[in-house]
């Protein structure tokens, strides 16, 4: 019994410290609301860590907390499903939540919606956590719209700012693109299963394998492709894969911290999680699995080509995410499903880290984003410096870091994997760790590195060119909400170091979790590869069938133990592209850096695509958003002015007049033109009478 008290506690306790901070924003203190919330998320966080050690002796939980709604025969009921999957899922929302907590305090100091930040940050924490704990669809489904809602209200967090409402509103409706993929698919299940429970699902699933169902005309589809395809739509809103990628790198209008809660470490990964959670329906469909490597490699190669040409820091980041994504998604497409998950928890570490590592160069540059303006802050930062490039070399995936191992893992699995796809995947995953290495560096030489170029943004080229990376982004993160519009600090020079200023290391609140989440992003990869790649740890948890499937089986041949594995990197292939990548953004940006300058003057119109990110949110524009437009004032001036108005309302009253006026000639007061009406009227009526 008290296990059960200690599985509620762990959402619950977030949610009473976002009551706390979200009900009473406007009286209480601000120290009141950051302890209530820090506490609630530091409570489940070791709550997780008892959970997490319940779990390694081997005691699992599956069942409902309580009944929600009965319809018929189905039952709603709200459950968890404690098992090492949610444990590690849980160990890494709480851990990373916590660290980004702390670091609000002191990144969002200045800002007057402090209370109202930790209110949605703790919400968000309990979204996600009711997400990974479920036991069925429809407790999965209200986690999953509520960190959606979190996150529309977290992006447009400095709501007087024009490109943060716009950038809330995009993740909003293309979320909802992938949310109506993701709930047909949950309505099939409901359809053909009658259960939403997973494990009913799970058990009943092999013998609907080869199951055909009609959706239009006489062609037959399989269901369990039709089913996973359409789950795993919904995973592509969430987790940002082409086409559905357009929102995540403008969520960048709201503050740093979240940057890391949301597109880094939780939100974004809600996807991954959920294909892993339905192993057991997708080893059922080679084509879903197809679908899935093929989105996963475009995402994981092409979002990379994108990162290299920005200049706001942590656009360079935003970039670097979706394309870590597309790694995992190509991961559970190649049905390694525990590496997907692996990368997913190592990544959570590093990636949050980079985040917040930018947060505190943006503290420090007082709020200039812009790379270009940078240069040489190694000496000023240096807990920051250290951090970013423990950071950087997870991210790259140099030997014994903990991106190392999950993403040399991926490379493996999808070379040894027999999915239609999966050669264009290994090729995709390959060229992507040189781009990857290349644009992680850029963005560290320029910041870290060389010469110092702040300060002379204001003289230089005035402060229309540290923005022109994106016309109105004001400097996505100065802190200053409060009700007059971003333009006006904007225009006040409230953005980056004055003349003769130098940068300065942020207070320990932030430099203290940098340190924190830098240490699992140096061994968690190490610690972690032997059990849950190649032990128990996901037993009876992710289903795989080996036979189809035989890459896992493959990938477990070959390893000899961690140790062994990173000395055998250095004669790899994704090594020496990895090394590659580092070397050239090295010569590229610190003694050459002329070269880029003549590449992007002699490929100009490569330069173009990038800068355009490949045209998609034009298309969206032009073709979703104009057509629905086009739709709208078709059907105003058709149905609106010329249907209801024009015929019904306006058409009846004429229709009326027009009678009217016709009856007003027989109303004349003269009794002898109304005799002589009547006289006519009888003459009528006796005739048709006589006829009949």
């Amino acid at each position: 019994m008290e296990m059960k008290s200690l599985y509620l506690l762990v959402p619950l306790a977030p949610l009473v410290g976002a009551m706390i901070a979200g009900l009473f924003c406007r009286i209480i203190p601000r120290w009141v609301a950051h302890t209530a919330t820090i506490a609630g998320v530091a409570v489940a966080f070791v709550a997780s860590c008892f959970i997490f050690k319940d779990v390694m002796a081997g005691n699992t939980f599956n069942g409902p907390v309580y009944q929600w709604l009965t319809s018929g025969d189905y039952r709603f009921e709200v459950g968890f499903l404690i098992d090492s999957l949610t444990a590690t899922m849980m160990l890494v929302v709480t851990s990373v939540s916590l660290m980004v907590h702390v670091y609000t305090i002191g990144y969002m100091q200045e800002d007057p919606g402090y209370n109202r930040f930790f209110s949605y940050i703790s919400l968000f924490t309990f979204s996600m956590l009711m997400l990974v704990m479920s036991n069925n669809f429809m407790q999965l489904f209200f986690g999953w719209e509520a960190v959606g809602l979190v996150s529309y209200l977290l992006i447009g967090f400095w709501y007087t700012r024009p490109t943060a409402i716009f950038a809330n509103m995009k993740a909003f409706l293309v979320n909802r693109v992938g949310d109506f993929g993701f709930i047909l698919g949950i309505g099939l299940i409901l359809a053909w299963f009658g259960s939403l429970d997973y494990k009913t699902v799970f058990e009943a699933a092999p013998q609907f394998a080869d199951k055909t169902i009609n959706i239009w005309g006489a062609a037959e589809w399989s269901l369990m492709s039709v089913t996973c395809i359409l789950l795993f739509i919904g995973a592509m809103g969430k987790s940002a894969q082409v086409p559905l990628h357009v929102w995540l790198p403008d969520s960048m209008e709201g503050p740093t911290p979240i940057s890391a809660l949301i597109h880094a470490a939780t939100m974004v990964t809600a996807g991954i999680f959920m294909v892993a959670r339905m192993s057991p329906l997708f080893e059922l469909s080679t084509t879903a699995l197809s679908f899935v490597i093929v989105i996963g490699a475009i995402t994981a190669l092409f979002m990379g080509f994108l990162g290299i040409i920005q200049n706001d820091i942590k656009r360079v980041v935003a970039y670097s995410t979706l394309s870590q994504l597309g790694y995992m998604t190509v991961a559970l497409g190649a049905s390694a499903y525990s590496v997907a998950i692996f990368h997913l928890m190592t990544h959570a570490f590093f990636k949050a880290l980079l985040f917040l590592a930018a947060g505190s160069v943006i503290i420090g540059m007082h709020h200039d984003q812009d790379i270009r303006n940078m240069g040489g802050l190694r000496k000023y930062m240096p807990v920051t410096w250290i951090t970013s490039l423990i950071g950087s070399l997870a991210l790259i995936g140099t030997p014994l870091f903990a991106g190392f191992y999950s993403k040399d893992m991926i490379i493996e699995a999808v070379k040894y994997s027999t999915v239609p796809g999966a050669g264009f995947a290994y090729f995709a995953v390959l060229a992507g760790v040189f781009v990857t290495a290349f644009y992680s560096f850029r963005m560290y030489f320029l910041v870290f590195h060389g010469e110092e170029r702040f300060g002379k943004a204001h003289a230089d080229h005035g402060h229309a060119a540290a923005h022109d990376d994106h016309a109105a982004a004001h400097g996505d993160d100065h802190a200053h909400g409060d009700g007059h519009d971003a333009h006006d600090d904007h225009d006040e020079h409230h953005h980056g170091l004055a003349p003769g200023q130098k940068p300065h290391e942020s207070p320990w609140v932030v430099t203290l979790p940098l340190v924190a989440l830098a240490v699992p992003s140096v061994i968690i990869g190490y610690i972690g590869i032997g059990p849950m790649l190649f032990g128990d740890f996901f037993k009876d948890v992710i289903h795989v069938d080996a036979a189809a499937h035989p890459a896992m089986a493959v990938l477990a041949e070959h390893f000899h133990g961690a140790g062994a594995l990173a000395m055998h990197a250095f004669v790899t292939l994704p090594f020496w592209l990895a090394l590659a990548g580092v070397v050239v953004s090295w010569y590229f940006y610190m003694k050459r850096p002329d070269i880029p300058a003549a590449i992007k003057a002699r490929f100009e119109w490569l330069y173009t695509l990038l800068d355009n990110k490949y045209y998609f949110d034009r298309f969206n524009e032009v073709f979703f958003a104009g057509g629905a437009k086009k739709l709208g004032t078709g059907l105003w001036k058709g149905g609106d002015v010329a249907v209801i108005d024009g015929v019904m309302v306006n058409g009846s009253a004429k229709a009326v007049g027009w009678i009217a006026s016709v009856v007003r000639f027989f109303q004349t007061g003269h009794i002898y033109s109304y005799a002589f009406t009547m006289i006519i009227g009888l003459v009528v009526l006796l005739t048709f009478w006589v006829r009949a």
